[in-house]
């Protein structure tokens, strides 16, 4: 079950941004090595009671301008909806109704989303609640009262979204492996999903699904059965680079949220860059499995050195995953696109692999033997076991003496040391630290 998606939008300075400040919380500080995945931070993680769900942040709708910018800042808004599970429509007490909240109200009402109506600003309840009542007038359901500063309301509004995320009652739980291709337009993503449905033994089949589902495609090869996401689409000629990388970050998080191995897709042509770096990084957060395939391979002139030259520039640049699994193919000449799903089926095994508790202390105790956990102090870390919690990706719990110890390298030391037993290609590790009191 993938994470519902929430899209807060309303017309610009309603509130919005503190609002989404506020329900982010601190939870935004990225762990430093992955680069600028939330600069212009549009999307969050928020937990609520038992309710765990991603944000979207939209620039502010205007619903008829000239001008270029505020258009496309719309259309963001308007595939934000699209993607969401559940909108929330911010207006302002302040301001009172006004026209163009009657035109965003329209937009949702022939997007048929569910709703929640939040009126911001409200800093006292008592008096106010005349001016809430006046956007019962935009019949969208009822007005929430909040005041993102004063942080009132909050959770009358939380429980009022949570209610209306899909109730778990999906069709028999969907076992095929769900794979998105990402990458900065034009490197190639929809040529590599035609070239995979052009091959003999590929059966094509449309998978049915809510409007966000649209553009998944069943693919069988060798008796498997594979569904591919992709996040071609939305991209107009005269669009501001910087909104086309938005547009591409907010498609590739809805479809990273539910997809279980994620194939970044390089042009060769172009090296791997910045933007490539922010995508992976999206992926290598939500712990997916990575595989990273460099297209276009046939347009490269090659000697005995191009293959190294191009994987140390990939690992160089993508430094915080060096465990994703890379492959050079053309979509064009359909050079090692088989290939494709072998390094997949490994990934997706990985994925799943479950190491025994006994198994994995050995290796702790060698790795220990070899490396003295650091101290402070005079205070020396003391590492008492390891076992592993889940999978997708493979999780495991440290217990120590004490936390402020365990130093982030010699965690990542440990799963090197793991990683050297077991391999792992091509997933993520995620690893957690208990303290437990000494006896």
């Amino acid at each position: 079950m993938s994470k519902p998606i929430v899209a807060i939008v309303g017309r610009p300075n309603v509130g919005k941004s503190t609002l989404f400040n506020m329900m982010a919380g601190e939870r935004i500080a990225i762990v430093k090595d992955t680069p600028g995945v939330t600069r212009d931070r549009i999307y969050a993680d928020v937990s609520w009671l038992k309710y765990n769900f991603t944000i979207m942040d939209t620039g502010g709708i205007e619903p008829d301008t000239h001008n270029q910018m505020l258009r496309d800042m719309r259309e963001q808004a308007e595939m934000a909806i699209e993607m969401a599970d559940v909108v929330m429509f911010i207006v302002d007490v302040k301001q009172g109704l006004v026209d163009a909240d009657y035109k965003v109200a329209d937009m949702l009402r022939k997007a048929q989303k569910k709703v929640v109506l939040v009126v911001n600003k409200v800093d006292n309840f008592d008096k106010m609640m005349p001016d809430v009542y006046e956007f019962y007038n935009l019949g969208i359901g009822d007005p929430h009262p909040v005041s993102s500063l004063a942080k009132l309301g909050i959770g009358d509004m939380l429980d009022e979204v949570t209610a209306l995320f899909p109730q778990d009652v999906e069709q028999e739980e969907d076992e095929r492996p769900r794979i998105a291709l990402v990458g900065k337009p034009n490197a190639g993503k929809s040529s590599i999903i035609n070239k995979l449905l052009g091959e003999n033994r590929v059966i094509v089949s449309d998978v049915a699904g809510t409007t966000r589902d649209a553009i998944d495609t069943a693919v069988t090869w060798d008796d498997k059965e594979y569904v591919f996401i992709d996040t071609a689409g939305l991209r107009r000629k005269n669009k501001i680079k910087e909104e086309i990388e938005r547009y591409s970050i907010l498609r590739t998080v809805s479809a990273v949220e539910r997809a279980d191995v994620v194939i970044l897709v390089i042009d060769a042509v172009e090296g791997v860059t910045e933007q490539d770096a922010k995508i992976a990084g999206i992926a290598h957060d939500r712990g997916r499995g990575i595989i990273i395939a460099v297209n276009k391979w046939d347009l490269i002139e090659k000697d005995n050195h191009t293959v190294r030259k191009f994987t140390e520039d990939i690992r160089d640049i993508l430094s915080f995953m060096p465990y994703a699994e890379i492959i050079f193919i053309s979509a064009m000449t359909g050079q090692r696109i088989p290939k494709i799903f072998d390094v997949l089926d490994m990934v997706i095994q990985n994925q799943q692999m479950r190491v025994q508790t006994g198994v994995l202390n050995d290796i702790l105790a060698e790795a220990v033997a070899m490396q003295q956990p650091p101290s402070d102090k005079g205070r020396r870390l003391k590492i008492y076991y390891m076992t592993q919690v889940s999978i997708k990706p493979p999780t495991f719990v440290i217990f120590v003496n004490d936390k402020k110890l365990m130093h982030f390298s010699y965690t990542r030391y440990l799963e090197n040391k793991i990683r050297e037993a077991f391999g792992f290609k091509g997933t993520s590790l995620k690893f957690f630290i208990r303290e437990r009191k000494e006896k």
